[in-house]
């Protein structure tokens, strides 16, 4: 196939980029002189779709199938791909999130053949009964220990705080009594419809030559076009939360907390990367390690931790801050005081431009790392837009665009609160 090659000067990049007739996306952004090669094959599949068309046919599938199907892929025929990976030198994983499940490996030699590998096992389904009942078991150990995982009942609690009936409610490892409904079956038709070439996107980052790249993913996966599924979120929900508190006691030495809000996911293009980069802006001036707000409540104890950040999807984008501190409810309020004071008064415009350049190099040392370069590039090609394009874009990002974003998203009516206290002394 013949790549397109797109050049961002201002960044002296080069990304060598294109379908094949199967439908994969491929994005190649060569390193030359660089020893490492970092390879990162991901599906646009996760937690979320678990619902869904494809060939006609209606679909619903256990909540946990896709991190189940991840854990299963590294199974062959002729032994395990992680194991054979790791072997040979190279450093392979994988992940699931709410919206991607994405496998990867980083080497320094012996890329080519990894990578034949990664397109190997990732395309071929081989799931028996006796493999899939172990990794029920395994699983099942795993969801068991989420249940002592402070982070994970503050994520869930506030996402059930914030969504009625989106997927994002529910646990991406999912729990006993839905993977127990997993069968071979199904992971054989979840990675059909999911796993098909046109619902996936390879991107290689390293001293590689793009068109060698594009030769093995044409060699080694299916050659026939097959549409992606349409995943059903079920119905829009409004702009506010549908509850608005958690709280839980665990073994924790102090008060952990999360709140949030929900944003608009819609759209796509230069359009929803231009809000994503509106929202990153906004949070990092109101609530970032610099703000007033952060130096205020960390001098005054009321954090010992506070951090922020945001997440988008085909059907939920939502903006969260965490952290750690005697008081949330306090934090929440001060917070919420800090909304009001810019929507009345704004940013200060010096503030907002160191901000901006922060932002702007933070974006930079990203790019430098292989895997978070491939990552941001799969989200946002699975989004529909062009990652690469935020370094033309931010420049022009306003004061008053991140204004508004703080007044139309983050007021308190549109935030949630989940805390994880410490159980009371028995003492």
């Amino acid at each position: 196939m013949s790549l397109s090659v797109t050049e961002y000067a201002n960044i002296g990049e080069r990304l060598y980029s294109g379908r094949l007739g199967n439908g994969l996306r491929l994005a190649v952004l060569p390193r030359p002189g660089f020893l490492k090669k970092y390879a990162f094959f991901a599906a646009n599949y996760g937690g979320v779709m678990r619902d869904f068309s494809v060939g006609g046919r209606r679909v619903a599938s256990p909540e946990g199938v896709a991190h189940f199907l991840e854990h299963k892929m590294f199974d062959m025929p002729w032994g395990n791909a992680l194991g054979l990976l790791s072997a040979r030198g190279a450093s392979p994983n994988a992940y699931t999130s709410d919206f991607i499940t994405a496998y990867h490996f980083e080497c320094t030699e012996g890329f080519y053949e990894d990578l034949d590998t990664l397109l190997e096992f990732v395309s071929t389904p081989y799931f028996t009964a006796e493999s899939v009942q172990k990794e029920q078991g395994i699983i099942g150990e795993e969801i068991g220990m989420t249940e002592n995982d402070p982070g994970h009942a503050l994520y869930y609690g506030l996402m059930r705080c914030l969504y009625e009936h989106c997927r994002v409610r529910d646990s991406v490892i999912g729990t006993a009594e839905s993977i127990a409904q997993i069968t071979p079956e199904v992971l054989t038709d979840c990675h059909r419809a999911f796993y098909a070439p046109s619902n996936l996107l390879l991107c290689v980052v390293g001293d590689v030559e793009p068109e060698r790249v594009a030769e093995a993913a044409e060699r080694i996966l299916p050659k026939e076009f097959s549409p992606a599924p349409e995943p059903d979120f079920g119905p829009p929900e409004g702009p506010e939360p549908f509850e608005r508190r958690f709280m839980k006691e665990m073994d924790v030495s102090a008060p952990q907390f999360m709140f949030g809000a929900k944003l608009s996911p819609e759209g796509e293009g230069d359009g929803l990367l231009r809000r994503q980069l509106v929202c990153a802006l906004a949070l990092r001036c109101l609530a970032g390690t610099s703000s007033k707000l952060y130096t205020s409540m960390y001098a005054e104890g009321l954090i010992r931790s506070f951090w922020n950040e945001a997440d988008w999807g085909p059907c939920a984008a939502y903006a969260v801050f965490g952290g750690e501190g005697p008081e949330p409810e306090r934090v929440l309020g001060r917070f919420s005081e800090a909304v009001k004071a810019v929507s009345e008064r704004g940013f200060d415009a010096g503030s907002f431009e160191n901000c901006k350049r922060a932002e702007y190099g933070q974006r930079l040392r990203l790019l430098g790392s292989a895997s978070a370069a491939a990552d941001r590039l799969a989200r946002g090609s699975f989004l529909g837009c062009e990652e690469l394009r935020s370094f033309e874009l931010l420049p022009g990002i306003t004061k008053d665009e991140c204004e508004s974003f703080v007044r139309d998203f983050l007021g308190p009516e549109r935030l949630a609160l989940a805390v994880v206290c410490p159980k009371p002394r028995k003492d």
